[in-house]
């Protein structure tokens, strides 16, 4: 017995000893965690607070003071600025890699039921007007930016007229006007510089930044929009203001096609404002929804716009804007490479509705999420057009291969249900799957969106859908259905998916999410109300929309599918890329000045701007370009690897498609209730939930026209409200917004 009992006890030890080391790991991984979070948001925070400070005295004291201590220094003045205004940034997406590849949300949080609360994100503040629905979080933002630009049109006023009597006190009160008026234009100018800084942040795709905060593009785009708004009317005053003082003293002619070496070269920024009002005007939405290549080609002008303002304003000037600029341009050359790999569609269908499914091959290791969307070129149609297309397949439902479903819209999209209509008659014949003479081939950029299956988070789930954005949500389905079959953390155990629609052949896309043959009745409560608008009756007898599309599928080599070179792709090569590039610019600055521009005492403000912004492109080219070329050479092995290990180098479709009642059965069709002649009572629809959903976080997710955006934040914003006539325990409704009309 005392063997037996020496032997219990170091076993004992031993599980304790083991218990106490995984804890320690544990608090070590937690505070590593913290450390890092808190260090990016003291960064950031402090980074916002410089911005609010510069105009007032202390911040003008505080910049006068930095730049005379890093005088004679390498960089100088511009590495000054540079260290001030884009340093902070980029110190953030140095600091969110680590973070990213160690800290990644566990899926096992998605199991874990916790108590309903208010999220900033997700409540609706404003669900009318010119902005669209805004969140409490959004609303702060742009108080934010309102109160920064009217605190430093004051700061700035304030200090202009203290500086008048430095101009001699026999200024007449004409004088002093214009005199103002000039300082006025000038201080717009340093207003923009401030914005600009913000401006290329929200578009840059696969940016780290964004991963960081898990806000994808189709998102953040919206910022971009709004901040390119502020800054067009800021410009516009900065460039008025200039030119009334120009009237005033008869000068015009001079000034407009003055190109100073000493200060800002006013012909350069008069082309830069120009190509401004160009990109602008296209942006407006009558403009931008009727002619929407003609805001997609304005649009690649962003390229002389940098150029232009770099040569306007100078290389210190344009360092307070580089921070943002440079990581647009990692990304921007990054979505170059990837989409220079053309890809073989794996399968592609049509629909009775008019609605086109292609599948797309991709590589194992090339991960999204369900909400995620990519942009589509198809050659064949047109060497130039990018289309962005939400994901309709899930992430669980296919190693190698996701679906996009395309509604015919507009000449592109014709086009494309023309050219898969060819194909699909002249292979109807043949057995699939098999190689047809007309294969479809595209350039794929994507996927992105969130970071994590944030839907996962709720309990309950109220999807509302108008046309073809029931896209996105078909992918939500499909992952939570695939979840619940493989025994993987999924938090949602009741789906409501409302979905709008004009004619009744549309409900034929529910077809694409296969329920199988397993009861999920246990455990997930599906939902589907359909509201065929302009419809009053089911046409014919029911089975009108069950008319099985037609469809090919093709055999594609593993070696055509889409590239893995995406910033939102693999985590360590992604941050890998942005660190090397980063460094790379410090170094080519670096020998720029020490072997250029100090020797040589190069001090045109014009010729700096120009330099600075082929440092940015070298850097990119030479020093991302080599870890692009690596990590391309990463893909091969790994997809080479792949094909060893599976035995298979084809991806390979069966032809899969319902063509009877009996497998349309086994499909979304089975759970849904067509409702003729009406649209959706959202009053009503949202009014019926409490009672089944008390103390819960209940999420609302829309994907339609900005209509049906706006009724549904309204009644979620009723309904969190809701006065006396709520409850302690009633549920929160989280509103939460996919693109459609990206």
């Amino acid at each position: 017995m005392a063997v037996d009992d020496l032997h219990s006890a170091l076993i004992s030890n031993g599980a304790g000893g083991y218990a106490k080391q995984s804890q320690q790991r544990s608090f070590l991984f937690s505070l590593a965690k913290w450390v890092l979070k808190s260090a990016m948001w003291v960064i950031f925070v402090a980074w916002i607070v410089l911005f609010f400070i510069i105009p007032s005295d202390f911040g003008s004291t505080f910049y006068a003071d930095w730049v005379a201590a890093t005088d004679g220094t390498l960089f100088g003045e511009t590495g000054s600025v540079l260290m001030l205004y884009s340093a902070p940034i980029i110190a953030i997406a140095f600091l969110a890699v680590p973070y990213i590849i160690f800290f990644e949300e566990d899926e096992e949080e998605y199991q874990e039921k916790k108590k309903a609360k208010f999220s900033l994100w997700t409540f609706p503040v404003l669900v009318d007007g010119p902005l669209g629905v805004v969140s409490a979080a959004e609303m702060i933002g742009i108080i934010l930016f309102i109160v920064f630009v009217l605190s430093a049109l004051y700061f700035y006023t304030v200090a202009n007229f203290e500086m008048l009597p430095d101009y001699g006190d026999d200024l007449t009160a004409g004088e002093k006007r214009v005199f103002m008026l000039q300082m006025s234009a000038y201080c717009f100018g340093l207003i923009v510089l401030s914005c600009l800084a913000f401006l290329f942040l929200p578009i840059a795709r696969g940016s780290i930044l964004l991963r960081l905060i898990d806000i994808p593009f189709e998102h953040a785009t919206r910022y971009h929009v709004w901040l390119g708004n502020l800054i067009f009317f800021l410009v516009t005053m900065h460039g008025l203001c200039y030119m009334i003082v120009w009237a005033i003293r008869g000068i015009i002619p001079s000034e407009v096609v003055e190109w100073k070496s000493d200060g800002g070269a006013n012909l350069a920024g008069i082309i830069c404002y120009g190509i401004f009002l160009l990109i602008w005007v296209t942006t407006l939405p009558p403009v931008r929804k009727r002619y929407f290549e003609l805001f997609y080609y304005t649009h690649q002008l962003y390229v002389l716009f940098v150029i232009f303002l770099a040569l306007h304003i100078g290389g210190v000037n344009f360092s307070q804007a580089a921070g943002g600029i440079f990581l647009f341009m990692l990304d921007r050359f990054l979505r170059f490479c990837q989409s220079r790999k053309t890809v073989n569609i794996v399968s592609a269908t049509c629909f009775p509705c008019g609605t086109v499914k292609l599948v797309l091959p991709k590589p194992a290791n090339l991960h999204y999420n369900a909400l995620g969307f990519i942009f589509l070129q198809v050659k064949s149609i047109s060497s130039l057009q990018w289309h962005p297309f939400s994901v309709s397949s899930s992430p669980q439902n296919g190693k190698y291969h996701l679906e996009v479903l395309i509604k015919t819209a507009g000449e592109w999209t014709t086009k494309l249900r023309e050219t898969v209509s060819k194909t699909s008659a002249e292979d109807s014949d043949i057995q699939l799957p098999h190689t047809p003479a007309h294969q479809i081939m595209a350039s794929v950029e994507g996927p992105y969106g969130h970071e994590s299956p944030y839907y996962l988070r709720y309990e309950k789930l109220v999807l509302v859908a108008g046309g073809s954005g029931i896209s996105p949500f078909l992918a939500i389905l499909s992952d939570i259905l695939h979840r619940i079959k493989m025994n993987k953390p999924c938090l949602p155990q009741h789906v409501l998916l409302v979905w709008a629609i004009k004619t009744s052949n549309e409900l034929s896309l529910l077809s694409t999410v296969d329920m199988g043959s397993m009861d999920f009745s246990d455990r997930l409560n599906i939902e589907i109300q359909a509201y065929v608008t302009r419809e009053s009756e089911c046409p014919v007898e029911d089975g009108r929309f069950y008319n099985a599309p037609s469809a090919s599928v093709f055999s594609v080599s593993r070696e055509a599918t889409m590239s893995v070179l995406t910033g939102t792709g693999n985590k360590i090569w992604a941050g890998t890329y942005v660190i090397a590039s980063t460094i790379g610019f410090v170094i080519v600055l670096s020998l720029l000045d020490v072997f250029y521009i100090n020797p040589y005492s190069i001090d045109a403000w014009w010729y700096l701007g120009l330099l600075y912004v082929i440092c940015m492109v070298a850097s990119v080219l030479i020093f991302g370009g080599l870890t692009i070329g690596l990590w391309h050479l990463w893909e091969r092995k790994t997809s080479f690897q792949e094909s060893l290990e599976n035995g298979n180098t084809e991806i390979v479709l069966s032809n899969g498609r319902p063509t009877d009642m009996n497998e349309y059965q086994k499909t979304l069709i089975s759970a849904a209730t067509v409702r003729y002649g009406r649209r959706p009572d959202f009053s009503e629809i949202f009014g019926s939930l409490p009672e089944h959903s008390a103390q819960v976080d209940v999420g609302v997710f829309v994907c339609g026209p900005t209509t049906l955006q706006s009724s549904v934040a309204k009644e979620c914003r009723s309904q969190n409200l809701g006065g006396r006539r709520r409850k302690w325990n009633s549920p929160i409704f989280h509103y939460n917004s996919h693109s459609f009309d990206l």
